[in-house]
């Protein structure tokens, strides 16, 4: 048996953003910890690579908002080298007729832009912004708290303390009294929470460029239909976070994706944190009394009594750890946790930009800053959903597609450029075929559809590299591909997350939290879940 690793206040298992910045707030709180990361290269799905030779690729996450101020802030990421991008314009959408709908953050341009498909929606379109705003004001506080449990589950479930229930309830009695502040709003907020995007859509525009242009974020990672309840809460997230400068901007992070966990690093080796690349984790070791550590593949042994996971759930609890371990209700409900996906990455290189047929000027431009869309409108999106539904990539998929090169000028060769395509639907469980076989294909069927908007594209490809939903899976442990570590269904979010009655991070097993996008609240490039977690921690230790 190799020997042992050494012995630590706490062990964290996976050095994504989440992890590591568990880590950083347990050892700013004197805290001995050590970080486990299965690959060579750290941020899990917020990373950088470099595939092609000067090309230093966002491979998986592509763009930040909603990277919590206050973690900034008390990790130092600014002074360790992390630089966030704003992003302006926002969006593109051509149109099949040659037309192109550019928004941004000018309130003026966006008016005169939405006018030339929709009057009305060019007035309505502020309104809606600012509902949004205000909703996502109230509801954004709740995610820098550990949720609550507040569901009546059986006793033998878990013993929850008489303070931890006093905490539950002041929780809960402040979410509702913030809630309240939106008076006559509070139905239009409630729908946003758990019903569908395309209702809501419909009844605030009436043309389709801005209606396909939104819907889009409402399905972005979810392998659902925008008719599906649940869909709207994602419109709420594009107008959370204050990363990229303001409330709702989005940017690209200089240097990559990877440019967040290399400022986390950073700040973690001067806090005296451990990390340690290469390391994949075969199991949690367990005693009597709870975590004791956990065993690499190659047998070397880590101990502690606190094990921080920011894998998922279905990794944490049925791969690194024995049935017999887990109480067998738990185990069930970990079981039944839905991880359906249906997206895939396509990255490109690119000797040129995108020349888009709607917009031809020539080189850069604007538009190449935001997020380009191809989904015209919600129909098309709806039967990209039904081949999807069916067991089978969309044929006419939706893509969204993102230039980083546009502003950040470090991670490609002069003149050249990278193409980030996030792809809806591809659906990880396919009816008559396996991704191995067809991700090819597939990815010359989604470039093909570029080209229908931007001619150029297909001949201006230097190299691509094509993540199916199962590389997803086997490239960054993501059960099912599932971007989110769980789907951000209704059931499955804040006092559900990961399961009823195991809300605030912690497990059955004493010692043994999760610290990633499996607990509430859930996935992007937030952090709340690490930061929370270790406030968890440091409460019990």
């Amino acid at each position: 048996m190799a020997t042992g690793g050494g012995y630590f206040d706490c062990i964290v298992i996976g050095a994504g953003h989440n992890g590591l910045i568990t880590a950083a707030y347990l050892a700013k709180a004197g805290k001995k910890v050590a970080v486990l990361e299965r690959r060579h290269v750290l941020g899990g799905c917020s990373t950088t690579e470099e595939l092609w030779p000067g090309f230093k690729v966002s491979t998986a996450s592509y763009v930040v908002s909603l990277l919590l101020p206050e973690i900034i802030r008390d990790l130092k990421l600014k002074q360790n080298g992390l630089k966030i991008l704003p992003r302006d314009p926002s969006s593109f959408t051509p149109t099949p007729d040659g037309q192109y709908l550019l928004l941004g953050h000018d309130v003026a341009a966006n008016a005169q832009q939405i006018s030339k498909f929709s009057k009305a929606d060019a007035e309505s379109y502020p309104q809606y912004n600012e509902l949004l705003e205000r909703i996502a004001a109230v509801v954004e506080p709740i995610l820098m708290q550990t949720a609550p449990d507040p569901l009546p589950m059986p006793k033998d479930w878990r013993s929850i303390s008489f303070t931890k229930r006093l905490r539950d309830t002041s929780r809960l009695w402040n979410f509702y009294r913030t809630f309240g502040k939106l008076g006559e709003e509070i139905p239009e907020a409630i729908e946003l929470l758990a019903g569908a995007a395309r209702p809501i859509l419909e009844r605030w525009f009436e043309s389709e460029p801005l209606r396909a242009t939104l819907a889009t974020d409402a399905i972005i990672g979810a392998f659902a239909s925008i008719s599906a309840p649940g869909t709207a809460y994602v419109l709420l997230h594009h107008v959370m976070g204050e990363a990229g400068g303001k409330r709702g901007v989005w940017g690209f992070v200089e240097g990559g994706m990877g440019g967040i966990a290399a400022a986390l690093a950073k700040t973690c080796e001067e806090l005296g944190v451990t990390i340690v690349r290469e390391a994949p984790v075969a199991k949690i070791l367990v005693g009597e009394k709870g975590a004791q550590g956990v065993q690499l593949e190659d047998g070397t042994s880590y101990e502690s009594k606190v094990v921080a996971s920011g894998v998922d759930a279905n990794l944490t609890f049925r791969k690194f750890l024995e049935p017999d371990q887990l109480p067998a209700p738990f185990l069930r409900a970990i079981s039944n946790i839905d991880y359906a996906s249906a997206s895939a990455k396509i990255n490109l290189a690119l000797d040129q930009p995108p020349q888009f047929t709607a917009f031809p000027e020539k080189g850069l431009s604007p538009l190449h800053r935001g997020t380009m869309h191809i989904s015209p409108t919600m129909d098309y999106i709806e039967r990209a959903y039904d081949d999807a539904k069916y067991g089978c990539p969309s044929e006419e998929p939706i893509l969204e597609m993102t230039m980083p090169t546009s502003v950040d000028k470090t991670i490609a060769p002069e003149g050249k450029h990278i193409l980030s395509i996030f792809v809806q639907y591809a659906p990880y469980h396919l009816k008559d075929a396996n991704w191995d076989d067809i991700k090819e294909s597939f990815a010359d069927r989604c470039i093909a559809k570029i080209g229908e908007y931007a001619p150029n594209v297909p001949g201006a490809v230097l190299h691509r590299q094509i993540l199916s939903p199962v590389d997803l899976e086997r490239v960054y442990g993501l059960t099912g591909g599932n971007i989110m570590q769980g789907a951000m269904n209704f059931h499955q979010l804040f006092a559900m997350r990961p399961i009823p009655g195991w809300a605030d991070h912690r497990t059955p097993i004493k010692g043994l939290y999760l610290c990633g996008a499996a607990s509430h609240p859930g996935g992007g490039v937030m952090g709340a879940c690490g930061k929370n977690a270790s406030v968890e921690i440091l409460r019990d230790y």
